[in-house]
């Protein structure tokens, strides 16, 4: 499963990508002759990858903290976290991903990506939370998933769950 998790994600990069730029070339011609669009898009580009790899790295450390008892392979987790982030919303990891597909766009500077392909990935992307990603944890945590899905929403835009989101998580190093 984890391996057809990754494959999707190159798909939607790459295929986004390609189809990005065919699509640029049919609806906007001389887009990409255009300097200023191509800087400015590769600086919004550049900030949203950064936020991209900070929540991931902040989410992934919580994880391995709180989520991990005994030997596991990497990424994979055996304790339901709550804590950090976790403790404000069930998917920050998924959050920060969901700006991917919309990082890579400006970085490549495909009007078509950034305006037709990333929001459609990003809406295929929520959908795989809803009927993948949700049906799974629950089968591995059963009722305490259920009681926690219950009280945490899916993702918290509050200032405060942001913060936690982007502040420093320490590297665990049990």
């Amino acid at each position: 499963m984890e391996r057809a998790r990754i494959l999707i994600w190159i798909i939607m990069i790459f295929g986004g990508s390609v189809l990005g730029y065919y699509l640029d070339y049919l609806i906007f011609e001389n887009i990409h002759q255009n300097i200023i669009l191509h800087i400015v898009s590769l600086l919004i580009g550049a900030f949203l990858l950064f936020l991209v790899m900070k929540i991931s790295k902040n989410t992934g450390r919580t994880l391995a903290k709180y989520g991990r008892k005994g030997e596991l392979k990497r990424m994979q987790t055996n304790i339901l976290t709550k804590q950090g982030v976790y403790k404000y919303m069930r998917h920050p990891m998924h959050l920060g991903l969901l700006f991917l597909p919309l990082a890579v766009a400006f970085l490549i500077g495909s009007p078509s990506f950034i305006l037709i392909i990333a929001p459609v990935e990003i809406i295929f992307m929520l959908i795989m939370i809803k009927f993948i990603e949700e049906p799974d944890t629950i089968r591995k945590f059963g009722d305490e998933y259920l009681e926690y899905k219950n009280q945490v929403p899916w993702f918290c835009f509050k200032m405060k769950c942001l913060k936690k989101l982007l502040a420093n998580v320490p590297k665990n190093y049990v």
